[in-house]
């Protein structure tokens, strides 16, 4: 980490190889001779050396909007592979999906059906597409990230999802890929996964029942990490309890992101300064809310490791220069450091960069790929000209 900074650098995100490695090998270990399809959900981390590990593993990938499949194309990854996912698909999103000849489109709403019938008639193509149904289950997360209640967003009620199928059945330029569902993120029992595969199986079976046929059950992503005290299912117990609920003849999609690449990435960032109030400590660091949200937003916690430290430790805040009193990526931590010693913050690998952003003009920070004994520089620092270069002054 010493070298990281000193060659790139901080605030610099480093991500290792051989982690998401060994992570993706396990899903795919664990499904066996089972047919199966693991879609790298690539808003967890769209970094192109990312892509790049997992696409030479065999991947496929799961998408969000048409930016992120240019981006999977630009990694190397085969874009028939695709799943297109989202509430919000555009038709131009559409249109290029469609010109990629992508392997399905997650269908949330009447709506987006319809403008993806309309879309695919006028290109001459028959667009795969699979319902994702909302199962009305308690994924028991933070609620900025559970998906899969009746309150939420995402989906169509199950209870409209056979009409809606009737409807794709009917309509020439769409055909019936399969039946899919996410409940939400950062999963840490197996109750509601397996409460909601099998309410999505009994859709199937009802479509069945009508010479409704699917080829794959897609149940999504989410499966969670360890940041703190939580106890995940292991993805050998995942996939076990999936392969029992869903019948052998249809394939399972999977859409794994937190879980492939979560542990692999630490925001490695320098303490500036140290300061005391009468109330707490603070450690200001250079890195702050605009690589790292999630700690504002969610409240989520990641550990805090010395790289290098100087002091005896005491509980401070760690906190950024950002003019915001959210600014803050850990409290109540006991840290033994001072200006000029180094931090790392764990488990940074998914939803760290992908949410940054450039407030009070702070260019985004460095990416660097461990690959092995070597160092690979996945994305240079930006530079505060490259924050105005498409800025225009009156004339």
């Amino acid at each position: 980490m010493a070298s990281i900074a000193e060659k790139y650098g901080t605030p610099c995100y480093v991500y290792s190889r051989a982690i998401i490695e060994s992570n993706f090998k396990a899903y795919s270990a664990a499904f066996g001779k089972r047919r199966h399809r693991i879609c790298y959900a690539v808003k967890a981390n769209g970094n192109l050396a990312i892509l790049d590990v997992l696409a030479r593993l065999g991947s496929a990938f799961d998408i969000v909007s048409g930016g992120e499949l240019d981006r999977v194309g630009a990694a190397g990854g085969n874009q028939q592979t695709v799943t297109f996912a989202g509430v919000g698909k555009t038709r131009a999103e559409l249109e290029k999906a469609l010109k990629a000849d992508i392997a399905c489109f997650n269908i949330e709403s009447i709506e987006e059906l319809q403008l993806l019938a309309q879309v695919a008639e006028a290109l001459g193509r028959k667009a795969p597409v699979a319902l994702r149904v909302n199962p009305d289950v308690d994924a028991d997360t933070h609620p900025y990230i559970a998906t899969g209640l009746n309150e939420n967003k995402f989906g169509i009620p199950m209870a409209d999802a056979m009409d809606v199928y009737r409807q794709i059945a009917a309509l020439p330029s769409l055909r019936v890929a399969g039946v899919a569902c996410h409940i939400g993120s950062q999963l840490t029992a197996l109750t509601p996964i397996i409460d909601a595969a099998k309410r999505v199986m009994k859709l199937v079976k009802s479509l069945h029942r009508e010479h409704i046929e699917v080829d794959h059950v897609d149940v999504g992503g989410g499966l969670g990490i360890v940041y703190d005290d939580e106890s995940p299912p292991a993805i050998q117990a995942y996939v076990e309890a999936l392969c029992q609920i869903i019948d052998p003849c249809y394939r399972i999609v999977i859409e794994p992101g937190r879980s492939l690449v979560g542990a692999a990435g630490a925001l490695l960032s320098r303490v500036q300064y140290l300061k005391q109030t009468p109330q707490k400590t603070f450690v200001i660091c250079d890195a702050a809310m605009t690589e790292l949200i999630r700690p504002a937003l969610y409240q989520a916690y990641h550990d805090v490791l010395p790289v290098t430290a100087s002091i005896e430790e005491h509980v401070v805040d760690v906190v950024g220069p950002v003019c915001e009193s959210g600014d803050f990526l850990a409290r109540d931590r006991k840290l033994g450091v001072s200006g000029g010693d180094l931090i790392a913050l764990m488990d940074c690998g998914a939803y760290g960069f992908v949410m940054a952003s450039n407030y009070n003009a702070r260019p985004r920070p460095a990416e660097v790929l461990i690959d092995r004994d070597k160092f690979h520089l996945a994305r240079e620092r930006e530079t505060s000209p490259q924050l105005y270069a498409t800025e225009y002054r009156l004339t």
